[in-house]
């Protein structure tokens, strides 16, 4: 609930349905309507959880997992399509502003994405994944730079990375410049254990202290009755329990609300923006704290295509020249020459000096 300049947000650890087409989804949708009853007009949720994440590739090898990975492809959300439109109805019919994380299929390929959808409903920002993480690279295709990028939506500007993009300090430091009021963190939960969950803590209260952002992060949740159909060996079970810390935390690094650790559950809290400026005059790290002429990052944000048209590239002269009758070939050979001539007469120049 907006009061001056409060914003309430939501972060939600409920566990996917492993089982039922379309069956997250619904649970999404009504995680919404919920979190906007409590008056959030931001609502996130975990990493890749529609439609769930595949855990399955992280306790078997992948010899085994042909099949689950089939079904993934078989479920996975198509950007746009009918998920997209049904949660940014939703977002639009409460008037929130929704980040979710998804397994984005693209033709042949997979993706760990994460999307941003405006209170009006508009999908604001699509971005995949740049590096997945170990069992994931058999998984997921890889992101670019394009996805480096923060939105303005009606909470305030909104920057996202996902799991383990947090250890690299050049894709925050990229979003870090981009001025993000709201960082959102997304990790899988139920996963590793709760050294995991440690490890969480440390990385999103360091970004808020870095950036000197709110940092709003949602892990999953997983049932004994999911981890059991998931893995039959007590010995891999192990691995799919703990690791979940879905909590917001404000640019002085403390938590705002108590963290949530196990079960399912929503967490609410009022960022007071105010804190923002407090922080940043103290330690703008890419402001009055950055040393641009000393230390700065190089983006290359354009987005990485298979292919790309003629007509995208712009013009030569050696299109422009077509009707000279040279041909390409004539051409290509005459600047060759000119270029190896060019280079012994400077060779020349200097012997004679």
């Amino acid at each position: 609930m907006a009061q001056g300049n409060q914003v309430r947000v939501a972060a939600v650890q409920i566990a996917p349905d492993l089982e039922r087409p379309g069956g997250t989804l619904e649970r999404v949708l009504n995680a919404i309507a919920e979190a906007a009853g409590k008056g959030a007009r931001l609502v996130v949720f975990p990493e890749t959880f529609v439609p769930w994440y595949p855990y399955f590739s992280f306790v078997h090898p992948p010899v085994l997992t042909g099949g689950e990975h089939v079904r993934l492809y078989e479920n996975a959300v198509v950007v746009p399509g009918p998920v997209t439109e049904a949660v940014g109805m939703t977002a639009r019919r409460h008037g929130v502003v929704v980040v979710l994380g998804v397994n984005e299929r693209d033709h042949g390929s997979l993706y760990n994405t994460q999307l941003v959808f405006d209170a009006t409903g508009d999908l604001l920002l699509k971005r995949r994944k740049i590096t997945p993480t170990f069992h994931e690279r058999m998984i997921w295709g890889q992101g670019d730079g394009a996805g480096l990028k923060v939105v303005g939506t009606a909470v305030g500007r909104i920057g996202a990375l996902a799991c383990w993009e947090h250890y690299n300090p050049l894709a925050r430091y990229a979003l870090m410049a981009q001025h993000e009021e709201i960082h959102i963190a997304q990790f899988p939960g139920s996963l590793v254990g709760p050294i995991f969950a440690e490890q969480i803590e440390v990385t999103i209260r360091h970004h808020a202290l870095e950036s000197g952002c709110f940092v709003v992060n949602a892990t999953g949740w997983l049932s004994e009755e999911q981890i059991a159909k998931i893995s039959p060996e007590e010995s891999l079970r192990k691995a799919l329990r703990g690791g979940c810390m879905t909590a917001i935390v404000s640019p002085e690094g403390r938590h705002i609300v108590p963290p949530l650790t196990e079960g399912e559950g929503i967490l609410v809290a009022d960022l007071d923006m105010g804190l923002i400026v407090k922080r940043k005059r103290m330690m703008d790290s890419v402001g009055h704290y950055a040393r641009p002429e000393l230390l700065s990052l190089v983006l290359d944000n354009r987005p990485a295509e298979a292919m790309r048209t003629a007509g995208s590239f712009p013009a030569t002269s050696l299109d422009r020249n077509r009707n000279d009758g040279t041909d390409d070939s004539e051409s290509q050979a005459g600047t060759h020459a000119d270029g190896t001539a060019d280079q012994r007469i400077a060779v020349l120049r200097s012997a004679a000096g």
